[in-house]
């Protein structure tokens, strides 16, 4: 049994960027130079077959985009950083609305809380799905919303459904 734990081996590769004097590792830099190199051709566009050159047909050193065309995509950009209001308050109506069906809020006729915890589950998997779908998309600000009214969402979910559940099972006993 000790042969086959000789037999048996493992390579330790050392992938700190500095050496013990404290200068820049060569195998670092011309790592990160063959990754930028990957990276340029991967950003390059191909022509397609039979399709046009992939400047557009212009003479060398022509731009393939409008003018204007650029610095609207580095607005589009700019934009994507700001928060948003109307995404603000679509997550503020989704959350009210769970929390409503969570017994937040007493319904004005009767005075009692309302617990609807499949409509809570369904309202937290709307806010999931949203967080889902525009992940890497939003603000840093818009993001950590999101993330804490889900955050807190389940954890009202997991305290109530557990509630309800005891409460079920007083009843249960009740009747028995």
């Amino acid at each position: 049994m000790a042969d086959e734990k000789h037999e048996e081996s493992f390579k330790v590769i050392d992938r700190r960027p500095f050496t013990a004097e404290g200068e820049v590792r060569k195998e670092i830099v011309e790592q990160e130079k063959r990754e930028q190199e990957a990276a340029a051709v991967l950003r390059k566009p191909t022509p397609a077959p039979g399709g046009p050159s992939p400047d557009g047909g212009r003479p060398a050193g022509g731009s393939a985009t409008a003018p204007g065309s650029q610095a609207q995509a580095g607005a589009g950009q700019t934009e994507a950083a700001e928060p948003s209001r109307n995404f603000q308050l679509l997550v503020d109506f989704l959350a009210r609305n769970a929390a409503l069906l969570l017994g937040g809020y007493a319904d004005p006729r009767t005075g009692q809380a309302l617990l609807d915890i499949e409509g809570a589950h369904e309202m937290i998997d709307m806010l999931d799905a949203l967080s889902e779908k525009t992940r890497g998309n939003l603000a840093p600000e818009d993001e950590r919303l999101l993330l804490d009214v889900i955050g807190s969402l389940k954890l009202t979910y997991l305290e109530m459904s557990k509630h309800a559940a005891q409460a079920m099972k007083e009843k249960a006993k009740a009747r028995s």
